[in-house]
């Protein structure tokens, strides 16, 4: 004969709330053994109490309701750890996010003395033929909008059987900061002609006069490079009012570790007067 426990019991058990079991029955997350027809009172089962834990585990983890659920039902013991291995990558990217935000606080709270900056470079870059995609783009948007249209960009110069000539980069209005939304143009130099295709279609980015710094570690962070990198521009009055540049020397095509990306933001200044090496005269 089954053993059970009322929800009280039963509550005391897992240290679940009797609220926080309730709601598990609703959504069949946790289903008791028994429910009295008569009553509606709940009852559990001694061997429940195992599952109750790990339910209880899964969310201190953060998985969602609907994950642990697959979890639970899944009939094998390697679909079961594939589910729990995704959720627990999904934490460690996390961690990470964290670790670097605090590492990144620690920094601005301690703020070099200096007055220039290291590692940041006047540059004279010319004329580039181009393959460009070029959108209006809400902010909130532009990760997913930016990747799919950069994986458009490198297959449609292969598959036209063009040459890249240069590193891919991307030209943003001063709409999307100050608004959140505005043009956004990314582009991957090549050799032509470029037949138009899709959302592709050629472009010549212009010429320009750059101040430009790196920045390495996700889009997420780049923040940090551009308040350096204006102010570097304002303590030396070179600004000049145009688009903010972006050039994305190791992204995604080259590792998915987005804390080994390397993109170089470039400000618009006055003309620099730069060898041809693109370093200042």
């Amino acid at each position: 004969m089954t053993s059970h426990l009322s929800i009280g019991d039963f509550s005391r058990a897992t240290h679940m709330t009797v609220k926080t079991l309730r709601h598990y029955h609703e959504v069949g997350l946790l289903v008791p053994d028994d429910v009295d027809p008569r009553t509606g009172y709940r009852h559990y089962s001694a061997e429940q109490i195992p599952t109750a834990q790990v339910v209880r585990r899964f969310r201190e983890l953060g998985m969602p309701l609907e994950e642990i659920a697959t979890v639970l039902a899944a009939t094998d013991v390697e679909s079961r750890n594939r589910h729990i291995s995704a959720h627990l990558h999904r934490l460690e990217e996390e961690l990470g996010r964290t670790r670097r935000a605090v590492e990144a606080l620690h920094d601005l709270l301690s703020p070099p003395a200096s007055g220039d900056v290291a590692g940041i470079e006047l540059r004279s870059v010319g004329a580039v033929r181009a393959a460009a995609v070029t959108a209006t783009v809400d902010v909130q948007d532009l990760e997913a909008w930016f990747q799919g249209a950069l994986g458009e960009l490198f297959a449609t110069v292969a598959s036209q059987g063009l040459r890249e000539t240069g590193t891919a980069g991307g030209v943003y209005a001063d709409e999307l900061f100050t608004r959140h939304r505005g043009r956004v143009t990314v582009f991957v130099p090549c050799d032509g002609p470029l037949r138009t295709v899709g959302r592709v279609e050629p472009l010549e980015v212009p010429p320009a006069e750059l101040a430009v710094i790196e920045h390495c570690g996700p889009p997420s962070e780049v923040d940090r490079a551009y308040g350096t990198l204006a102010a570097y521009v304002a303590r030396h009055a070179l600004a000049v009012d145009g688009p903010i540049r972006e050039y994305y020397l190791v992204g995604r095509r080259q590792t998915p570790d987005s804390a080994l990306w390397r993109t170089e933001v470039c400000w618009p200044v006055f003309h620099t007067g730069v060898t041809g090496n693109g370093t200042a005269a």
